[in-house]
Parts: C-alpha cells; structure tokens; sequence
C-alpha cells in the first residue's frame, strides 16, 4: 500500500496530501457501519442497576421519536444520544453530539449535547444536586426541544415491558444520515428551531 512520504505533517506535500484524502473516503463511508456495531456492542452491556442494556434504551428511545411522527433527523438522534456512554461516560452528553454533529440539524445536535444537565430534573435532588442546572437555557431557542426530547424520549425509556422496534428498524436511517455531507448547510440549518413534533393525544 502506498504511503506518505514525510513523519512530520509540516514537510507533506500535496501528493501526500492527495494521497490521504484519497485513502481517507472508504473509512468516511463506512462511519455507519462503525457507529451500528458500537450500538450493538452496547447490546452486550448492562447500564449497571438499570432494567435494560444500553443500546435498548437507544432503541426504545427512537421508537419513541418514531411513533410521534419525528423526522429523521430526531429519531437517528434519540438513537444515538448515548452512543458515547463508552468511552466518555462523565461528559457522554457532548460526545454523543460530536459524533451527529456534521450529519444533522444544529437543534437536534445541540438538544443531544445538552441532554445530560437537563436529565438532572429527574433524579439531582437525591444527591443534593442542582435540580434546575438546565435553566441557565432558560432563553436558548432549543429549550422546550430539549426538555420535550427528556421528557417524552429519554427518561421514560427505561421499560423493559415497551414494545420497542429492533435495530434492523433504525438501520437504514442511520446510514441514510451518515452518507449525507458533512456539515452540508442544507441539512445543519443553523438557527433553524422546529422543535419535536407535537406530542399525540393519548
């Protein structure tokens, strides 16, 4: 296999260069792949003490999102909210955002990187937290997206018993979402605040 010529970025050349972003589009393409197996490794790992694995709460996350009527933009991101639970389990929140930030709407990155501080109306109390950290958004355009993603997707996708749809489901969204440009204006539509979709009567 052909190789750059320099051990120091700085002497590259452009052939080197070339070379690389050449080698570099078989990996970029295959980011879905690598992003369907850490959710399937996370099939394998308890939330310690919880109910359900990791990935299942992904998936009853997005069948939540789903069954609202989300686009696809909010259900590959209710799915993938905690994908960074593995590697970055103290700041997961900005991490998993990081990993959909390029391929989504800025508002559905900026509720997955938030979510954590909002989470913490739930459960801070019991450890004599700061329950209302998240209003310090209080005036962020993406607020009321943030609490309704908590509210409707995420604290309540802890059942065991909830008819969630399998990854087989997601997967096509998922790599319809990763094979978009990166940071394509058209799809990041910064400023953009659409919210969830409403949430259906029950």
């Amino acid at each position: 296999m052909k190789t750059v010529s320099f051990t120091q970025m700085k002497d590259g050349t452009k052939e080197d260069y070339d070379l690389l972003a050449n080698a570099e589009q078989p990996y970029h393409a295959l980011t879905a792949d690598r992003i369907l197996a850490e959710l399937q490794r996370q099939g394998e790992d308890t939330m310690t003490g919880y109910k359900i694995t990791r990935m299942e709460h992904g998936l009853q996350s997005a069948t939540r999102a789903l069954k609202d009527g989300a686009d696809i933009d909010w259900i590959v991101g209710a799915l993938l909210h905690d994908i960074g639970d593995g590697l970055a389990p103290q700041n997961h929140d900005r991490f998993s955002a990081e990993v959909i930030r390029p391929f989504v709407r800025e508002e559905v990155a900026w509720v997955v990187e938030h979510h954590g501080i909002f989470q913490m109306i739930y459960y801070a109390h019991h450890y004599n937290w700061d329950a209302d950290a998240r209003d310090r958004f209080k005036d962020h355009p993406h607020f009321k997206a943030c609490s309704d993603f908590c509210e409707r997707w995420d604290q309540s996708s802890f059942d065991p018993d909830y008819p969630t749809e399998p990854l087989e489901t997601f997967t096509p969204m998922v790599r319809q979402v990763f094979a978009r440009k990166a940071y394509d204006p058209a799809v990041v539509r910064e400023g953009y605040a659409g919210g969830l979709p409403p949430a259906p009567v029950q």
